[in-house]
């Protein structure tokens, strides 16, 4: 613990025990704590790392915030107990998301917790809101994050035209081929990679550590997402008997919790106008959005975590926004 981190294991009363980074405070614990929920293929690990300086971890925690970050089931350091391993969006938001909400309230001692989404992260936090009222959420950051899609990339739309062909696909070994694959697509064909890392914002030759946070895809998510790109709205469909769907898009109008929309003007996967329909659409009267992103340091997907300056451009108005409604 000589870093200032703890790690814990959490059970989701599903067969699963969701790992936990705590990053200890530098000083008297300022606001509430902070937990980070991470998207889709993808673990905790990216957020307590940075190539070049301070992860986001750190950066929050030097300014005084209690900092978790959470592995879901099937991601990083979570182990699976006698859990299945079909889960999907519901299961996320609901049981997943919930138990790391009051695990980390109970340890830190705290009522309520701010919660920071990450891509597919901001979905299932709006998800857990809207299912679970009383979810002990006092705001939300939203980085990268997507709840209705309003422009989808061509890849992606590609998964619109193809939905349930896209959804059969199945692949293992996704961290391998990434580590393969990003030295020779940073070299030979950087344009592509800019949809979600762009060369001249991070440095992109530590390769393990970079795709370390890299998982392999789930197919029932999968399929999803691929109804969700159709329909565009985010429904959470509920298995129970008796249970309603709930429409995640039409509940954001309800919400009032204070949100900062983060995104970057020149991310490829969530583009910024879809990140912007959050903010455009939640019901909340303290409501920022911060863009970020230049012809010079252009912001991509990953580089809102990973980019030279994303200390100065992201972590530090993230940390002020917090602070400032620490209450």
């Amino acid at each position: 613990m000589s870093d200032g981190k703890e790690h814990h294991l959490a059970d989701n009363g599903a067969g699963w025990r969701l790992a936990l980074r705590r990053t200890l405070p530098q000083g008297a614990r300022r606001g509430r704590p902070v937990l980070i929920i991470p998207g889709y293929q993808m673990n905790s690990s990216i957020f307590g790392y940075h190539p070049t300086g301070a992860s986001i971890e750190d950066h929050l925690a030097a300014r005084g915030l209690e900092v978790w970050s959470v592995d879901l089931r099937g991601q990083g350091a979570s182990v699976r107990t006698w859990g299945g391993t079909k889960f999907g969006l519901p299961e996320l938001a609901v049981e997943d998301v919930g138990t790391a909400i009051a695990y980390a309230r109970a340890v830190a001692k705290s009522d309520t917790v701010d919660v920071i989404g990450c891509s597919l992260g901001t979905a299932l936090t709006f998800a857990h809101v809207a299912c679970v009222p009383d979810g002990r959420v006092a705001g939300v950051v939203a980085m990268g994050g997507v709840v209705t899609w309003g422009h989808v990339n061509r890849a992606l739309r590609l998964v619109a035209h193809a939905p349930w062909a896209i959804a059969q696909l199945r692949m293992t070994g996704t961290r391998r081929l990434a580590r393969a694959a990003l030295p020779v697509v940073t070299r030979v064909a950087p344009k592509l990679l800019s949809l979600y890392l762009n060369v001249e914002t991070t440095d992109t030759s530590p390769v393990d550590d970079l795709v370390a946070t890299v998982e392999d895809p789930n197919p029932v998510i999968n399929r999803q997402i691929a109804r969700w790109l159709v329909k565009r709205e985010l429904v959470i469909r509920r298995s129970r008997e008796g249970v309603a769907d709930v429409n995640v898009s039409r509940a954001l109008a309800a919400m009032t919790m204070p949100f900062l929309c983060v995104s970057g003007r020149q991310d490829g996967v969530v583009p910024p106008q879809t990140s912007r329909l959050i903010y455009e659409t939640i019901g909340s009267a303290d409501r920022t959005l911060l863009e970020v992103g230049d012809a010079t340091t252009p912001m991509a997907h990953a580089d809102l975590f990973l980019a030279r300056r994303a200390q100065e451009l992201v972590f530090e108005p993230v940390a002020e926004w917090l602070l400032a409604r620490a209450g």
